[in-house]
């Protein structure tokens, strides 16, 4: 059955929310109902203190507005309070399941930036505790303040009900004058974004080879493109805005006129004149909090469709049966794959068999799908047609979680994430200081780590820094072999080592050999494949020979390696001075 806690993530958050929201809204009466205290209080002094100039009655006036005004803060403290609690409820929602999705989509879309999700949540978390959704909330009791104001005298009432009608109209102007030019202005800030961090990412290259001028050129010219679309809805907004202000201080003063011509006249006191003018600011108070607050509104309803956009990218996980720990028999039947997000198939038709506890090398030229390969058996890369599966099962039916502890994968471009090395070994999971160690001595890289200021504590930043290739790929092997995994997926292994890295990595694999694990190795290499039991030879996109080693190797080799580029792609390459084998793909 499906697991419905990610297609409805939002739909639960918001219906967590629901509670809280209908009593903020129900706080929200009597909290603008006490909002009458001061435009009252004001109306008894004008009129029965002032003519009487008693002092008992003012004092018991001032007590009692001064009670009104405590309930008042009393209540608005509860409602905030009330808010910031469910706010984390929300967040203890949607959290988990949009963190699990922007991981799903972006393997499903790489490059699509779906870790903004998470600030997305925190967005949409902040506008529903803040004082943005208060706006709202008090929003639907501006009728309350509209009919006092009709009470006090008509002209009054409409005089509130045109303005707070044109500021709301000036609101929506804006919105919509603005949409547009604010749209393409994050788009195209977005796309600067990229190209900038990109360029800092290979700041090495760029100051070697003097491109850092050109580049910098490209992302002015983007970001002069932002600078042009956000100052043109800088002016719309601003243009709009000066006339919000103008209609408000208007109103004010055309209040007041038109008090005093009433009371002139003896239509009204000089307390209702004070008091509807501060009713009428009142009234247009809830407006004028949803026209400050509009901003925020819309950056929270952009999150809410970004996050939507997201649950339905990456559909649900299937709640799956735990299978037991796979042998590692691996079996692919017409396996085609395309790179997330195309149609266009990479690898085309591929079947083969590898036992439980061989070693199988893959090779081929460049661009041949060994790589691809290695992510689909490892379930990354989605497929599009044809089926994997493990010990029977197809890749489908596993729970990725309970599966990926059972699998040792080393890609060809190592990333280490940002906490310790033993951290990283142990895949940030809790672990035994002891397994971590023995770990690192069965990848050949315990005494590499304790060379490191801290050894096992040292602590690495983010993708690596600090550390070689080799050292990076190294610590990267252990990861792979961290937890006994069935299945070890082997990228270019050796591509960063120096020659003591590629005798220990040869000493691991013979020792995965001997414990029975299933290795794969795709590498340019052939000495590597010293221990392989089969050898699978890409080329064109699909699956050109598969075999014993010695019956693919005699192939493709032949009885005596030369010099010459072979059909296949590889190029046999003498052993050096040492006597190390030195045969590789020149693809």
């Amino acid at each position: 059955m499906r697991d419905q806690a990610m297609p409805a993530a939002l739909n639960d958050g918001l219906r967590a929310m629901r509670p809280v929201l209908v009593t903020a809204v129900v706080f929200g009466f009597f909290v603008n109902l006490l909002l009458f205290v001061s435009p009252l209080y004001m109306l008894q002094i004008y009129d029965r203190v002032l003519p009487s100039r008693n002092e008992t009655t003012l004092i018991g006036l001032t007590l009692i507005a001064a009670f009104g005004l405590a309930v008042y803060a009393s209540l608005e403290m509860l409602r905030a309070r009330l808010l910031v609690r469910g706010g984390m409820i929300f967040d203890q929602k949607i959290a988990d399941p949009i963190f699990d999705a922007a991981h799903r989509g972006t393997l499903l879309r790489p490059g699509a930036q779906h870790e903004t999700a998470l600030r997305d949540v925190d967005v949409l978390r902040e506008f529903l505790t803040g004082s943005g959704i208060l706006a709202f909330c008090d929003l639907p009791w501006t009728p309350i303040f509209l009919v006092a104001c009709f009470v006090l005298h008509p002209w009054f009432g409409w005089m509130a009900l045109l303005g707070g009608g044109a500021i709301l109209g000036l609101t929506v102007l804006n919105e919509f004058a603005t949409r547009g030019p604010l749209d393409a202005a994050n788009r195209a800030s977005r796309v600067a974004g990229q190209q900038a961090a990109a360029t800092f990412r290979n700041g090495e290259v760029l100051q070697a080879m003097g491109m850092l001028a050109d580049l910098r050129g490209l992302w002015r010219r983007r970001h002069d493109d932002v600078l042009v679309r956000q100052a043109d809805a800088s002016d719309r907004a601003g243009l709009i805005v000066a006339a919000t202000k103008f209609v408000r201080m208007l109103l004010q003063t055309l209040v007041l006129g038109a008090g005093a011509y009433l009371a002139i006249h003896r239509e009204i006191s000089a307390g209702s004149m004070i008091a509807a003018s501060i009713i009428i600011g009142r009234t247009l108070a809830p407006i004028e909090a949803v026209v400050g607050n509009w901003k925020g509104f819309c950056a929270a309803r952009g999150s809410y469709r970004r996050l939507r956009d997201l649950v339905a990218l990456a559909e649900p996980e299937l709640r799956r049966v735990t299978l037991p720990r796979p042998r590692g028999l691996i079996e692919a039947e017409n396996v085609s794959v395309a790179a997330p997000g195309s149609a266009r198939p990479i690898l085309t038709d591929v079947s083969f068999r590898l036992e439980p506890g061989s070693v199988v090398g893959i090779i081929g030229p460049s661009a041949a799908g060994k790589s691809t390969l290695a992510r689909a058996m490892t379930g990354i890369w989605p497929l599009l047609d044809g089926g994997i599966r493990i010990d029977g099962s197809d890749l489908r039916h596993w729970d990725p979680q309970g599966l990926g502890r059972h699998i040792g994968y080393l890609p060809q471009d190592v990333e280490l994430l940002d906490g310790t090395v033993a951290q990283n070994i142990a895949r940030f999971a809790d672990a035994d200081d002891a397994d971590v160690i023995a770990v690192a001595q069965r990848a050949g890289c315990h005494e590499l780590i304790q060379a490191l200021p801290d050894g096992y504590n040292t602590v690495i930043g983010t993708s690596g820094t600090g550390l070689s290739g080799g050292q990076r790929q190294r610590i990267a092997l252990a990861r792979a072999l961290f937890g006994d995994p069935s299945l070890i997926v082997l990228d270019e292994p050796n591509a960063s080592l120096d020659q003591p890295g590629e005798a220990a990595l040869m000493r691991a694999v013979a020792d995965l050999k001997r414990s029975g694990t299933t290795v794969v190795i795709v590498t340019h290499k052939l000495a590597l494949l010293a221990e392989a039991d089969r050898i699978l030879v890409m080329g064109g996109g699909g699956l050109q020979t598969c075999g014993s080693a010695e019956h693919v190797l005699g192939q493709v080799l032949g009885p005596r390696p030369n010099p010459t580029l072979l059909p296949t792609g590889i190029r046999a390459v003498p052993a050096d001075h040492n006597g190390a084998d030195a045969q590789r793909n020149a693809g």
